[in-house]
């Protein structure tokens, strides 16, 4: 089974195919359905290119997604020079109206349908078949069973589904919700998550018995007030049916890739475009770890530490959605997604050779003007440089010193990273590395010096014991996180 990944940028799409993925899907600026997402544009299509060359075999799913209007129709035709810039393996679409538009243009390239097409029987998927399509990334309302009646119908057509990630409370999720309550349309890929927020269920009803409470659910007296938005009410309509109208569970099936193999399924799907970095890197190294074991290629015992990995990744409550029981896709959860770590930076190239002299020697250097300015002082104006110093520790001047079997790498910051930190490199190869203090190093590398604290913005180099592989990231305990307790998002 192929494995698929979200890439919402070039640097996801990057960590998306280091981490595993077969392949990633993308989407391009005003033509996806995660417009919030970067996206990519510009001359973005070298550096996916780039990529491409660097891990041959992979390929790239260019998500097209949105419902078309002439107007969007007519855009989609300017752009096409643009589009043909990248190496497109696929597009996925829903709106069949742009379908003879690519065929013609772009004859190489599969056609796949989109889950928000909402395909879910056998005699759909033929007549997509019929139109040219390769692949039906099929309903998410859709059991294992029916997957594998519509793969013994059409046996030729490859199936996608989605395994992992957040799920919509609307059908292939076709919401209104963010449209009524924000005026941002899913549809148009705006959607402002609205099923996400914390809503008070209120009533007009002074007295409620039990007998009371499903006349009142189906009377339209129900009213839902968000508590970031005091006064404001929403009405709420209850059928005769269960509904669960808002916060689904996340989907998981990493403990279930079996099933999903043995019903048919092609290719497995991860939701998140929008998500981090560190969320693509690490829900993608756990299912090819799973997928290598269901393969033979390692122990399931090898590949445990991998998919445990997935609970220290933001996520909801999990379920299995629709796959075995229409009832699990029911269950509702509450608060956002949560995580103990936090991205804290990522690691790229090594420097060696003459880049790592060449900042060794600066160190030297400024560290060398450094004393010569301490020796020319006055006594007492040096005494009260030393006692400055000892109080701003970050003004010290500490020139990094060469270390046998050291390694240093670049480094990008993400969030604060401190000198007395316990920090944690994962990677593609292996699971997860502690490294204490006096086992790494922060260094300036534009000064050389070594630095107390590293954030965001500033250049720094790692300096470390360890030999790190390619695609490493580093990670650190968020100080804000509690276990059990829902943080507010500050949406």
């Amino acid at each position: 089974m192929e494995l698929l990944s979200p890439a919402g940028n070039v640097e996801k799409l990057s960590y998306a195919y280091a981490y595993g993925a077969d392949a990633a899907y993308i989407g391009l600026k005003k033509f996806s359905l995660r417009v919030k997402a970067d996206n990519f544009y510009e001359d973005e299509y070298k550096k996916v290119i780039e990529l491409k060359n660097k891990y041959p075999g992979k390929r790239l799913h260019c998500a097209l997604n949105i419902s078309f209007h002439d107007e969007e129709i007519d855009a989609l035709k300017q752009n096409l020079d643009y589009f043909r810039q990248y190496p497109i393996d696929a597009f996925i679409v829903q709106d069949i109206g742009i379908v003879p538009l690519l065929q013609k243009e772009f004859p190489n390239a599969e056609l796949h349908l989109s889950t928000q097409a909402s395909c879910v029987n056998s005699e759909a998927v033929k007549m997509y078949k019929s139109i040219g399509f390769k692949r039906v990334v099929l309903g998410r309302e859709i059991s294992l069973n029916q997957i594998r009646r519509i793969k013994d119908s059409v046996p030729d057509m490859e199936l996608e589904t989605f395994v992992h990630g957040a799920m919509c409370i609307a059908y292939a999720g076709r919401c209104l919700m963010s449209a009524y309550l924000t005026g941002r349309s899913a549809q148009s890929g705006f959607c402002s998550h609205t099923c996400r927020w914390n809503f008070n269920l209120t009533t007009d009803q002074k007295i409620i018995t039990p007998d009371m409470a499903k006349a009142i659910a189906q009377s339209g007296s129900l009213q839902l007030e968000e508590e970031q938005r005091p006064g404001e009410y929403f009405p709420v309509f209850e059928g005769e049916d269960f509904t669960a109208i808002l916060s689904s569970k996340d989907l998981r099936m990493i403990e279930h890739l079996a099933d999903l193999r043995d019903s048919g399924v092609d290719s497995l799907k991860i939701e998140g475009r929008m998500k981090s970095v560190y969320y693509v890197a690490m829900v993608t190294r756990a299912y090819r770890k799973a997928l290598d074991a269901l393969d033979g290629k390692l122990t399931q015992e090898e590949a445990a530490p991998f998919i445990a990995e997935l609970e220290n990744v933001s996520h909801r409550k999990s379920t299995t959605g629709f796959y075995y029981n229409k009832a699990d896709a029911d269950e509702t959860t509450v608060g956002a997604s949560d995580s103990k770590y936090q991205l804290a930076a990522e690691i790229g190239d090594e420097v060696k050779d003459e880049a790592f002299e060449k900042l060794y020697s600066e160190s030297q250097r400024r560290y060398a003007e450094f004393k010569k300015n301490l020796d020319e002082m006055h006594p007492a104006a040096r005494e009260a440089r030393l006692k400055d110093l000892e109080i701003h520790t970050d003004r010290n001047v500490v020139p990094f010193e060469k270390k046998e079997g050291w390694y240093m790498y670049e480094c990008t910051a993400m969030n604060m990273i401190k000198a007395e930190d316990e920090i944690e490199f994962v990677s593609p190869e292996f699971c997860s590395l502690a490294a204490k203090p006096g086992d790494w190093e922060v260094i300036s590398s534009e000064t050389g010096l070594k630095l107390n604290w590293v954030c965001d913005g500033h250049p720094a180099v790692i300096y470390t014991k360890y030999k790190l592989p390619d695609g490493t990231l580093l990670r650190t305990l968020d100080p804000d996180y509690v276990e059990g307790q829902i943080r507010d998002t500050g949406r």
